[in-house]
């Protein structure tokens, strides 16, 4: 008795997650080695914290009213074994500074009376929409500076050294026209004067903002500044600026900070409208911003967080860290690719042996007066210098050594998918052409 089976549908990886898979993984690798190596010059060493908290580490770590703990967390009830146990409440991570934090205070780093210098690599997870860059499981590389008040914890100076440190990754990694915009939030005495303000001023005009901005002028003021939606551009333009609300000390540690970029010569924008939402922040926040990432051009951000041990039970510990979204980074590192590729030439023409230079030449002028962009070798360079100047010059290579000239079938290598084929000296042409 035949029985007809019915066709089984192939799984696919769950919404807002993703496969990364050869090649893309090598530059994920070489993002990570490099931040470890520059990380390590600044005698910062490793933390692994569970990818899952107790919820309450978000709630009283991040806050409430935020949008990642009240709209983005993915939260369960761990049931109890016993009648005697109580459900406990887990989060997968949506970020994670309060994850470090809790770390130092459970295995009383503090009391060696030393600044922490701790960074992660690893996946976080939050439920929002899905879109370029942005992704429900996604992975952040992070760092935090944490200690007692007596080992320094909260001088500018360590304010500038991570985003010195920053500025070092940045560059190391070929990351090319990145902005550093820098704010201070004040502390929690200013904060409350400042949100008290905008209020204020949001309370007449509100009514006109999108429905986010009017959700969070109720709930958290200060992410109002954040809305990226053009047409509220002009009012947030016009509403009051949060240094106008910060007393003189925090004005001169601001102050300082600037002071240090300054002598270490890394460039900064002082933005009067960066505030970052987590209720954590303290004084200095910044991000980094780049603009092959469109309009959620944001790369990375940070800040200080000077209460956020008190907050989730531990003793008082300054401290400032950062999350880069390596997603972003990641996409940012591929446009630079692409455009940099984009403005090479369509091929390298590479003669082996100085008696394929005329052949050569020949071949260049065809190729030009087709409208290809040609760069001509020397038949006196050997096959590897040949490979390493063009692959710095051009998207192709066409080699053209004594087989080629006798058979006229050229051997072409793409250098951005590493293929390798034979090519008809007549279909040279099309084959050259960008696609």
């Amino acid at each position: 008795m035949s029985q007809t089976l019915k066709a089984i549908q192939p799984l696919k990886a769950v919404r807002g997650t993703r496969d990364l898979l050869p090649p893309e993984t090598e530059l994920w690798n070489h993002i990570d080695a490099t931040a470890r190596r520059v990380f390590a010059r600044y005698n910062f060493g490793e933390i692994r914290t569970p990818i899952f908290e107790d919820t309450q580490l978000f709630a009283r770590g991040v806050g409430e009213e935020t949008d990642i703990v009240s709209k983005e967390m993915y939260t369960w009830e761990d049931k109890a074994r016993a009648q005697s146990e109580k459900a406990q409440s887990l989060t997968l991570r949506p970020e994670n500074t309060a994850g470090v934090v809790r770390a130092c205070i459970e295995h009383k780093l503090g009391e060696q009376g030393l600044l922490q210098k701790l960074y992660y690599i690893g996946p976080q997870f939050r439920r929002e929409r899905p879109q370029k860059g942005r992704y429900r499981q996604f992975f952040q590389i992070g760092a935090e500076v944490i200690g007692p008040p007596s080992a320094g914890s909260e001088s500018p100076l360590r304010d500038a050294e991570v985003l010195e440190m920053l500025a070092t990754l940045l560059d190391e990694l070929g990351i090319t026209g990145w902005r550093l915009l820098i704010n201070s939030v004040g502390t929690p005495q200013d904060r409350p004067r400042y949100i008290a303000t905008l209020r204020s001023a949001l309370q007449p005009v509100v009514g006109q903002m999108c429905a986010d901005c009017q959700r969070r002028a109720e709930t958290n003021p200060l992410r109002v500044l954040d809305c990226k939606h053009p047409e509220d551009q002009p009012i947030i333009a016009t509403l009051p600026r949060i240094w106008d609300s910060l007393d003189e000390e925090s004005r001169a540690h601001f102050e300082q900070v600037c002071e240090a970029l300054d002598a270490c010569g890394v460039p900064y924008e002082h933005d009067h409208r960066l505030v970052r939402g987590l209720d954590y922040y303290t004084r200095t926040t910044f991000e980094f911003q780049h603009g092959g990432l469109g309009a959620q051009n944001a790369l990375l951000g940070g800040g200080r967080y000077d209460g956020l041990s008190e907050a989730i039970g531990g003793p008082r510990a300054p401290g400032i860290g950062f999350a880069i979204g390596e997603d972003r980074l990641v996409l940012t590192l591929q446009a630079q690719a692409e455009t940099a590729r984009a403005d090479r030439a369509d091929a390298y023409i590479a003669p082996m042996g100085e008696a394929r230079n005329a052949m050569a030449l020949g071949l260049a002028r065809e190729l030009r007066a087709a409208g290809l962009r040609v760069e001509l070798g020397d038949g006196s360079f050997r096959l590897k210098k040949s490979f390493e100047i063009a692959d710095k010059l051009a998207r192709k290579i066409a080699i053209l050594g004594e087989d080629e000239a006798a058979s006229r079938i050229l051997t072409v290598k793409d250098f951005a998918t590493g293929e390798q084929m034979k090519v008809p000296w007549a279909e040279l042409k099309a084959h050259l052409l960008p696609h």
